[in-house]
């Protein structure tokens, strides 16, 4: 059935629902059945496949009482992103790659409609006053929206899926983004309390890995989480607090940055300060949490590389502390920062871990760094296909201080 049609028909048996039956009485099993009751009438005689019978049905029940067309694409395992750039034009990263959907939102007024419902489960509020707001699903799936007049072409939506089970080192693994021997380096530099900052390009999977990463934190330690929108999985840890930000209301008050949460968590006896992404002033605060007893630290920043992370950090901490000396910025990352793991998103669309680089100090007016693994291409790799692997450089660990601490005797 051509997608026009089924579109037609969804919206029919819509308006007639709205329109004749007692909607706000029906229950969500009543309304499933009046739907497909209906559908099977518009379509009469008209030969129609079980699999677009049910998608129409779906369309027409989240349409009423879910978020729409938005509904039955979530239901889809294999879309990891969703971008509806006004009700015409909706695109999806599936597989890795982009493609336009042929299906769209009958009108920009039902689209914010379902905008406004997306953001109020969450209790914040967007309008013309604030037409920028970051929020979740009920899943857990990461959402951005921003509302005409900034947006010009109607209506964003961009929704980052949320997986359904936790990642974990081994998946990374199965992925071939890292290997057994590196990955129980990983996990003993975590258990030793290494300050680890993960940087990477949008969509290079710095989340995924910090995911990963925080499940190596032993289970009995106290964890705070701090996050724009709550999208970190931890498992296993009981004493675990997770904050949120808060955007002002219409009248300007009551927002609640990250700075204000890491301040805040400061005095929450924490034992590990777990930051889902640092962007502006709030880095000077992680970086001093680091650097008065809250070792083990981890977040992740927007980068293309390990050097050009540590200049985003000087940025961002210049954006929370205007006069503040190059010089005391340079030493307050270099000595709390650890270790820098590097993520990028390749030319074949897979996630790969690029670098991961141990900070030394600060010399000389720069920030020293020491890889200790670097990813390299062998013969296999081809324009299509990316072949390598992460290789141990010949540069010896020298901070192994906090591993002795730990009792680890092997130099990672």
């Amino acid at each position: 059935m051509r997608p026009e049609i089924e579109q037609e028909i969804v919206a029919n048996v819509k308006r007639h629902i709205l329109d004749h039956l007692p909607v706000s009485k029906l229950s969500d099993e009543e309304l499933e059945e009046q739907a497909e009751i209906l559908v099977g009438q518009y379509l009469g005689q008209e030969y129609c496949p079980i699999r677009s019978m049910v998608s129409m049905v779906g369309q027409v029940y989240s349409s009423i009482r879910g978020f729409g067309l938005l509904d039955s694409i979530m239901t889809d395992d294999s879309i990891t992103e969703v971008m509806i750039n006004g009700h015409e034009s909706i695109f999806i990263e599936k597989d890795g790659k982009l493609q336009k959907l042929d299906k769209q939102y009958e009108s920009q007024r039902k689209l914010e409609d379902v905008i406004q419902r997306i953001v109020g489960l969450s209790g914040r509020e967007v309008n013309q006053a604030n037409p920028i707001v970051d929020t979740r699903l009920p899943d857990g799936s990461r959402v951005n929206v921003v509302l005409p007049p900034i947006s010009l072409c109607g209506p964003i939506l961009t929704v980052r899926k949320f997986s359904k089970t936790p990642m974990t080192i081994d998946k990374l693994i199965q992925y071939g983004s890292l290997t057994k021997d590196i990955a129980d380096k990983l996990q003993t530099l975590v258990k030793a309390k290494y300050n680890i900052f993960i940087s990477g390009g949008t969509g290079s999977g710095k989340t995924t890995f910090l995911n990963a990463l925080s499940n190596f934190i032993p289970k009995e330690e106290r964890i705070i989480t701090i996050e724009d929108s709550a999208e970190l999985q931890i498992t296993g840890i009981q004493n675990l607090v997770s904050l949120e930000t808060r955007n002002a209301n219409t009248s300007g008050a009551g927002q609640i940055t990250i700075r204000d949460l890491i301040k805040s968590s400061l005095r929450m006896r924490p034992e590990r300060i777990v930051v889902g992404e640092v962007r502006s002033g709030e880095a000077l605060d992680m970086l001093q949490a680091m650097n008065t007893g809250h070792d083990g630290s981890l977040s992740t920043g927007h980068a293309n590389s390990t050097v050009d992370m540590l200049s985003r950090l000087e940025t961002m901490v210049l954006q929370g502390a205007e006069k503040l000396p190059l010089d005391a910025i340079r030493q307050q990352i270099a000595s709390a920062l650890d270790i820098i793991i590097h993520l990028s998103r390749l030319r074949d669309y897979s996630r790969k871990t690029m670098e991961i680089t141990e900070v030394l100090g600060y010399e000389d007016g720069r920030i020293l760094l020491n890889p200790l693994y670097v990813f390299e291409e062998d013969e296999k790799s081809t324009l299509e296909k990316v072949s390598g692997k992460l290789k141990r450089t010949d540069n010896p660990m020298q901070n192994t201080f906090k591993l002795k601490l730990t009792g680890y005797p092997q130099a990672i």
